[in-house]
């Protein structure tokens, strides 16, 4: 397959959503467990060493490419690395993991709305029927299959720093399509992962001198391997070429997958049953995507900037 090809980047954008969902399932089961700050400093310190052997390299070599840019690479680092993953790890401490696969939906209507407002985006009627389409799915699956349910969500601070978190990684997205095509993507992801690690210490210290420490076990250590990987490196790596390939908006739609993922691990590891209104969910997320993908090519103000 073309490595430039739209359906190479759309396979690796449902991959990201597929550990993305894996990691909001995983830090909702052991929220009890692992202290949130920890998590956080430990996966992407575990990132980081994974990384640096491959991106240290075109990241040094590439630095007057990428220089010019450190206040927006800056905010990269701060916003998707040490903003969003802290803020989602500590709001799931106090809401219902319902509750954040919401919220978390709301992503792609942020990308279009912050978009269209401060980055001067364009988003055709298709568009917009797409995400209309895929949201719906979502509060479907949300709602199982009830309306009504959706009014007696409450809303806490947990849901509050939730949706912190999601603005965070929209204008993340935002910020990532500005950047010079000709960055290398891995060594990109390597300084991102390097300043956001550096955010990060100074909450994790601080929280363990509150006196919240996490034991170190088999399940904890096991948990610290996977949001290492998965959906640290590959993840990123994957949603970073996404939407240089086809644009933040297109790239932001497929986060609708992750409820659709989220229902089908839960079902395999929690063993939560796969229902009516599961399937209907799923339909319509999945046409929403791919109603979004058949689009035409992003406007000229987007792709200059991918």
């Amino acid at each position: 397959m073309n490595p430039q090809s739209p359906r190479l980047a759309y396979l690796l954008l449902m991959l990201t959503a597929l550990f993305w969902s894996g990691n909001f399932v995983l830090a909702r089961a052991m929220h009890a467990s692992v202290a949130p700050l920890t998590l956080s400093f430990a996966r992407w310190s575990i990132a980081l060493l994974l990384l640096l052997p491959f991106g240290l390299k075109p990241a040094w070599q590439q630095r007057k490419l990428w220089l010019p840019h450190w206040r927006r690479l800056l905010c990269l680092g701060l916003l998707g690395v040490s903003g969003f993953n802290s803020l989602v790890y500590w709001g799931l401490q106090y809401t219902a993991a319902t509750n954040g696969v919401l919220l978390n939906s709301f992503i792609p209507l942020l990308i279009v709305l912050l978009g269209a407002l401060f980055f001067g985006m364009r988003s055709s009627a298709r568009q917009l029927l797409a995400v209309a389409v895929s949201f719906a799915g979502v509060l479907l699956i949300v709602a199982h299959g009830d309306w009504q349910r959706l009014a007696a969500l409450d809303i806490n601070r947990g849901d509050a720093v939730l949706f912190l978190a999601m603005l965070a990684w929209a204008l993340y997205t935002l910020l990532l399509r500005t950047l010079p095509a000709g960055l290398d993507r891995i060594g990109l992801l390597t300084v991102q992962v390097a300043i956001g690690l550096v955010g990060i210490a100074p909450f994790f210290a601080a929280e363990l001198l509150s006196g919240r420490h996490t034991p170190l076990n088999a399940a904890t250590l096991a948990t610290f391997a996977y949001v290492g990987t998965l959906p640290s490196v590959a993840a990123y790596y994957f949603y970073n070429l996404g939407v240089a390939r086809v644009g933040a908006a297109r790239a932001g739609m497929f986060i609708h997958l992750m409820p659709m993922f989220g229902a089908l691990l839960s079902m395999l590891f929690l063993g939560e049953q796969l229902h009516g209104y599961h399937l209907a969910g799923i339909t319509l997320i999945l046409g929403g995507v791919l109603l979004a993908t058949r689009t035409a090519q992003s406007a000229p103000s987007e792709r200059a900037r991918a």
